[in-house]
């Protein structure tokens, strides 16, 4: 979303986390628990630079995350229907209220095919940049 960062980081706990933030200076609006689906953390480290556009999703009220796990293991073969993107990972909110998605795509709307095919809508879509040292 325009001027806003999102960060995600593997923290043992808030509490450490958000005194590592404070410590370095950095300001935060929200920290959430999310669930890293689609891929291990050793695969996301490889590939880190592979995505380039980031779907959010608000999921609906009411959903669990045993019923948003087997949809998406149902939905996710559909993938194949738009070879040109690559669905790189999803992170998911504890608490059910966002679902993060992160795709290697040629363009914008070849993001919103993949999206269309697998019947998963589209709150927000970005174009994102990765910034490494």
């Amino acid at each position: 979303t325009e001027g806003r960062l999102f960060l995600i980081i593997k923290a043992i706990d808030r509490a450490s986390l958000e005194q590592v933030l404070e410590n370095a200076g950095l300001g935060w609006q929200l920290i959430k628990e999310m669930r890293l689906i689609g891929q291990d953390l050793a695969t996301v480290r490889e590939r880190k630079d592979k995505a380039n556009y980031l779907v959010q999703w608000n999921l609906p009220p009411g959903l669990t995350m045993e019923t948003y796990l087997q949809r998406k293991a149902e939905k996710t073969p559909l993938y194949a229907q738009v070879p040109e993107v690559s669905f790189e990972r999803t992170y998911v909110c504890e608490d059910l209220s966002k679902c993060l998605c992160f795709y290697d795509s040629p363009d914008e709307a070849a993001v919103k095919r993949a999206r269309e095919v697998v019947g998963a809508p589209i709150d927000s879509l970005t174009s994102i940049e990765n910034i490494h040292p």
